[in-house]
């Protein structure tokens, strides 16, 4: 099947309901979307020397180790070239890695340096030998790889960068982490996180410190800008920023707030079930209970639950596809435009 979203809101229908609800698309998009994108790899404050990961586990699965020096911060295979073993088991402190099955050791930039026994094998070592280095990035702070990605990174945030620019990320530490899971189609998340037009019907609380008539959305290549303003209290004050929603492709969120920044990672489990990752980093503590950012498990549950009902009601024999509202929905519909591009190209 053939995706294709209208690039005019005006006419454009939404994705069919099928994307959500047939597994095969859900396998599909473990290669045509996440396996060619960037993903999030924590904070490099957050990071000891040698840190073992999975990129996106469940789904790309893929065993890696960011090495930081005093002078450089890279991310290689954590994966043996001789015989596969994963070479770091924990968080650790090296001069040099050493596989633990046959004595394979790798110098921190991946090269392999020796290995017992290899003394008549013919051509080696050649490059297949050395740790392949992942592409990765960091913006304020943040890290970030990818397996196979479709541009750089730069690229692929290009115009947003000045968020972390804008908002220090130098006094962040984090604070908190939770894991929800939700009984829904990771797509259906990202959906409602990105149009602020369901805000006065199901969040009655942001709604109240929120002035929905001056909500926008500014929207990028693979990145969207949601900015929410504040009530103001006097007709003459400028309104001040409550909150800013960036939206990476297809997975991330940088949520902005006086206080610091909630970054949210969506993880897909199964076509119908998804878990998100919330990571909370405070600059100034005094601020965490006012405004937009004052009471995110509140709001993450009602999203929730609209989120599981959407789930079981495209479902419904008598439900293919939606509209979108030019005027409050372009995010969304430029999420769909980009699945569908991602879905679409072999």
């Amino acid at each position: 099947m053939s995706f294709h979203i209208d690039p005019d809101t005006r006419k454009a229908r939404t994705l069919t309901a099928d994307f959500y609800t047939d597994p095969a698309y859900f396998e599909l998009s473990k290669e045509r979307i996440f396996a060619r994108s960037w993903q999030f790899a924590g904070k490099a404050d957050d990071l000891g020397d040698l840190t073992p990961m999975t990129v996106l586990p469940g789904v790309l699965d893929e065993p890696v180790v960011i090495v930081k020096t005093s002078e450089w911060i890279t991310c290689l295979s954590n994966v043996c070239t001789h015989r596969g073993k994963i070479l770091v088991e924990g968080p650790c402190s090296a001069d040099l890695i050493r596989c633990r099955y046959h004595g394979r050791r790798f110098a921190l930039d991946g090269r392999m340096i020796s290995m017992p026994e290899f003394d008549d094998v013919e051509d080696f070592p050649s490059e297949a030998d050395n740790l392949t280095k992942l592409p990765f990035a960091e913006v304020g702070g943040f890290l970030f790889t990818s397996v196979a990605p479709l541009t750089g990174f730069s690229e692929w945030i290009d115009g947003v960068e000045h968020l972390f620019d804008a908002a220090p990320t130098s006094g962040l530490a984090m604070t908190a982490r939770r894991e929800y899971e939700i009984n829904a189609h990771w797509a259906l998340y990202c959906e409602n996180y990105l149009e602020g037009f369901h805000i006065p019907y199901v969040h009655k609380g942001l709604n109240a410190v929120v002035d929905y008539g001056s909500y926008s959305t500014d929207l990028f290549g693979h990145t969207s800008v949601q900015t929410a303003y504040g009530v103001s209290k006097e007709r003459a004050a400028p309104a001040q920023v409550e909150a800013r929603y960036l939206f990476i492709f297809p997975n991330l969120m940088f949520n902005f707030y006086p206080w610091g920044i909630s970054v949210n990672v969506v993880r897909p489990i199964t076509h119908e079930k998804t878990s998100v990752e919330f990571l909370t980093y405070v600059r100034d503590e005094d601020l965490l209970e006012k405004g937009a950012g004052a009471d995110l498990h509140a709001v993450e549950m009602e999203d929730e639950a609209v989120v599981e009902s959407v789930q079981k009601g495209i479902r419904s024999r008598f439900y293919d596809r939606g509209r979108y509202s030019p005027s409050r929905e372009q995010g969304t519909h430029h999420f769909h435009r980009l699945i569908a591009g991602f879905m679409n190209d072999k």
